[in-house]
C-alpha cells in the first residue's frame, strides 16, 4: 500500500473536524468528503483542501482512489453507512460507539470479515499512556493472575445540551441509542476489556439512572430520554468480575479512578500507579511514563503506530503493523451496555447469550 493513505470522510461535523485535524500530522490526503449539511460540507472542504466534497455519501464510495472511509455520524447512522462502504471496497474507521445496537454492531463486523476489508473504531483510549505502562506491567508478569477490574468514567456535571455543551442528538435515544454509557462509557469499559484480554461476557447485572434536576426549557427542547448514570457488574470469562460506574451527572465528589487487580499486583489508571508487596513489604509506586514513552519511541521500531487511534489506522491501513480489533472491543462493549439496559428492564441479572437475543437494530434508513 502506497505511503500516503487517501480517505473519504463521511460526515462533516464538530467530531468529524477534530478527526480532520489530526490527519493534518498523519500520511493521509482527504480525497473527498459527504454531508448533507452543505454549509459545514463546505467549510470543511474550504479549510482541508477537499477536491471533492458531495451531499450523498454514495457518490463519495463510488470515487477508486479512496482506500478508506471516516465515518462520523449520528450512532444509529453507524452501520448503515458502514456496511455500505465495507461492501464498496473500501476499508472503514467509525467514531464511538460502533452503532446503536449490539445487533447492528454485529452486523458491521459480520460485514468486514465477509468483504475482507479492516473496520476500526475510535477509540483513544487503548493509545493512552496509562493503558500502555499497563500492558506493559501484564506482559512482564507484574499483575499476576487478573481477577478483578473496575471502569470508572465521571462528570459532575456534563450532560450533553442540558448542561450547555453540544447539542441534543446526544440525549435522545432515536439518535444516540443511549447516554453515558454509550457516549463516554465506551471509552473507559473498552480499554478495561482491552488490557483484560477482551474476554468472553458471561453475565450483566446493573441499572440506568436519570434522577439530577435540569433547566425544564432544556429538558423539553431536547427531548432528553436516555440515562445519567450507568452501574453493572459484569462476570467475564476466567473468573474476572468487572465493575462498572458511567455518570454523565452525579451528586459526588472526584472518584477512584479504573482499576485493575491481580495476584501479584494492582494498577490504577489516570493518575497511574502500580501497587504490590515486596519483600512482604506493602508497595505504592508511580512511573516516568513520559521518559519510558521517549524511550520506545526512540529505541522500538513502530511505536508512533500507537501514538493515537488515528495514527494506529493509518499504520495499519500502511500496512506497517497488525490492526488492533478495537471493532471486536467496541461489541464487547456495546454487549455489556445493552445487558445493563435489560437487567435495567427485567430487574434481574442476565447473560451475554440473552442481551444477543434481545439487541434489536436501532439503524436508521438511509
Amino acid at each position: 500500500m502506497a505511503d500516503r493513505v487517501k480517505i473519504g470522510m463521511i460526515g462533516c461535523g464538530q467530531i468529524a473536524n477534530m478527526h480532520l485535524h489530526a490527519y493534518q500530522e498523519l500520511p493521509v490526503e482527504i480525497v473527498a468528503a459527504a454531508d448533507i449539511d452543505e454549509a459545514a460540507l463546505a467549510r470543511a472542504a474550504q479549510e482541508y483542501d477537499i477536491k471533492h466534497p458531495v451531499t450523498d455519501f454514495r457518490e463519495l464510495l463510488k470515487i477508486e482512489e479512496i482506500q478508506a472511509v471516516d465515518v462520523c455520524l449520528h450512532n444509529n447512522l453507524h452501520a448503515p453507512v458502514t456496511i455500505a462502504a465495507l461492501e464498496a471496497g473500501k476499508h472503514v474507521y467509525c467514531e464511538k460507539p460502533i452503532a446503536g445496537s449490539y445487533a447492528d454492531g454485529l452486523a458491521m463486523v459480520e460485514a468486514a470479515r465477509r468483504t475482507g476489508k479492516m473496520l476500526a473504531m475510535q477509540l483513544f483510549t487503548l493509545f493512552s499512556l496509562d493503558t500502555k505502562a499497563v500492558q506493559r506491567l501484564i506482559q512482564e508478569g507484574f499483575l499476576g493472575d487478573m481477577y478483578y477490574a473496575k471502569s470508572i468514567g465521571y462528570r459532575r456535571r456534563g450532560r450533553p445540551y442540558v448542561d450547555g455543551y453540544g447539542t441534543s442528538s446526544f440525549v435522545q435515544q432515536k439518535i444516540s441509542a443511549g447516554g453515558a454509557l454509550f457516549d463516554m462509557g465506551v471509552y473507559h469499559i473498552s480499554q478495561v476489556l482491552h488490557l483484560l484480554g477482551n474476554p468472553a461476557i458471561k453475565t450483566v447485572s446493573g441499572t440506568a439512572h436519570q434522577a439530577i434536576p435540569m433547566y425544564e426549557d432544556r429538558r423539553q427542547n431536547s427531548n432528553y430520554d436516555v440515562e445519567e448514570l450507568g452501574v453493572g457488574l459484569v462476570r467475564l470469562d476466567g473468573g474476572v468480575t468487572f465493575v462498572i460506574e458511567e455518570s454523565w451527572a452525579v451528586n459526588m465528589g472526584q472518584p477512584s479512578a479504573s482499576e485493575l487487580h491481580g495476584s501479584k499486583g494492582g494498577v490504577r489508571l489516570d493518575p497511574f500507579s502500580f501497587h504490590s508487596t515486596v519483600a512482604d513489604m506493602e508497595m505504592d509506586a508511580t512511573f516516568d511514563l513520559r521518559g519510558a514513552d521517549l524511550r520506545w519511541h526512540r529505541c522500538i521500531p513502530d511505536t508512533d503506530a500507537y501514538d493515537s487511534a488515528q495514527a494506529h489506522w493509518v499504520a495499519a491501513l500502511q500496512g506497517r503493523v497488525p490492526l488492533i480489533d478495537s471493532a471486536g472491543l467496541g461489541l464487547a462493549t456495546m454487549k455489556i451496555s445493552e445487558g445493563i439496559y435489560l437487567s435495567t428492564k427485567l430487574l434481574r441479572e442476565v447473560t451475554g447469550e440473552e442481551v444477543e437475543k434481545a439487541s434489536k437494530s436501532t439503524a436508521a434508513e438511509l
